[in-house]
C-alpha cells in the first residue's frame, strides 16, 4: 500500500503539486475570465455567487494553497500537497460509497492524453465491485466552439472512460481524443441516457466540463482540477461539485499511477 508520505513525495518531485507548470499568468487570466462569465472558464457551471477576480483568488489560495497576494502575478504556480491529499481521499471516499450501494458511475475526460488511464483504473474497479459503468451516445456528435471555430466532435469511449474526439476517420487508424472543456459531451451523454430510459449516473468522475456540467444539473460530481480551472473550486465551494482534487492536470500519464493506487487502496477498491 503506497503511504502518505510517499505520495506526498511523488506529487512534488512530478510536479503534481508543489511547484507546477500552469502559470501565475494563466491562472490569473483564468480567474480575470471566469469574473466575465466566460462559458471556456466556467466549464457548464452557473454560479450563485458573485466571484470578482479578488474572491476567486481567496478561494484558490484556500482551496489549492496558491499565493493569495494580487501583486505575485508571474512565475510558476504553487499548489499545497496536503490540499491535494485532503482531496485525494475526499474523492476516494465518495468513489467506496458508490462501490458500496453498486451505484451506477459515468467517467468523462477532456485529459484523455493525460488522464485516461487514471480514469480507467478506477472505471474497471468500481465494475468489478458491481457498479454500472454507464456509456450511453457513443458515437454522438457534439459541435463545440473553440478558438478556431465551431467544431464537430464526437462522443467516444475506451473502457468506460468518456471522451471526445474530432469527427472523421481517424488518423492512422487510432482514435485520436481532443482536449475539451465544454460541457456540451455531458449534457448529450445525459440526454442520450435520459431519451433511452436510464440508468442516469449517481455519480460523475473526471475533470473540466464533465464535473462542472454535471454538477450544474444536480448529479454529485467528482474531479481532478489545476489551478488555471476555478470553475470546479467554486463548484465545491457553492455545493454543486462535491471533491475537486487540486493538482497539475498536464503532466505525463505515468505520473498518475502512484494516484490510481493510492485511491484505489483508501476506497478498498484494490484487487
Amino acid at each position: 500500500m503506497l503511504s502518505t508520505g510517499a505520495l506526498r513525495a511523488h506529487l512534488l518531485a512530478a510536479g503534481l503539486a508543489g511547484t507546477v507548470a500552469t502559470s501565475r499568468e494563466e491562472s490569473l487570466r483564468s480567474y480575470r475570465l471566469f469574473a466575465a462569465r466566460d462559458p471556456r472558464v466556467t466549464l457548464g457551471l452557473t454560479p450563485a455567487g458573485g466571484w470578482d477576480e479578488a474572491a476567486l483568488l481567496r478561494l484558490m489560495a484556500e482551496k489549492c494553497g496558491v499565493s493569495g497576494d494580487p501583486a505575485h502575478r508571474s512565475g510558476p504556480d504553487v499548489i499545497d500537497p496536503e490540499r491535494t491529499l485532503r482531496g485525494l481521499d475526499a474523492f476516494a471516499g465518495r468513489l467506496a460509497v458508490a462501490a458500496a450501494r453498486r451505484a451506477p458511475v459515468l467517467f468523462g475526460t477532456g485529459h484523455p492524453h493525460r488522464l485516461l488511464g487514471f480514469y480507467v483504473a478506477l472505471a474497471d474497479a468500481l465494475s468489478a465491485a458491481g457498479c454500472d459503468v454507464l456509456t450511453p451516445a457513443q458515437g454522438r456528435c457534439v459541435d463545440i466552439t473553440t478558438r478556431f471555430g465551431l467544431r464537430m466532435y464526437a462522443l467516444d469511449y475506451v473502457r468506460g472512460v468518456a471522451f471526445v474526439r474530432e469527427a472523421g476517420p481517424p488518423e492512422g487508424g487510432r482514435e485520436q481524443g481532443a482536449h475539451s472543456h465544454s460541457a456540451l459531451p455531458v449534457r448529450a451523454v445525459l440526454e442520450s441516457a435520459a431519451q433511452a430510459g436510464g440508468p442516469l449516473p449517481e455519480l460523475v468522475v473526471g475533470d473540466h466540463g464533465w464535473v462542472c456540467g454535471a454538477g450544474q444539473l444536480g448529479i454529485e460530481a467528482i474531479g481532478l482540477a489545476d489551478t488555471d480551472d476555478p470553475a470546479l473550486f467554486v463548484g465545491e465551494a457553492e455545493g454543486q461539485v462535491a471533491v475537486a482534487v487540486p493538482l497539475d492536470d498536464g503532466v505525463r500519464s505515468a505520473y498518475y499511477r502512484p494516484l490510481t493506487r493510492y485511491v484505489l487502496n483508501r476506497a478498498c477498491l484494490s484487487r
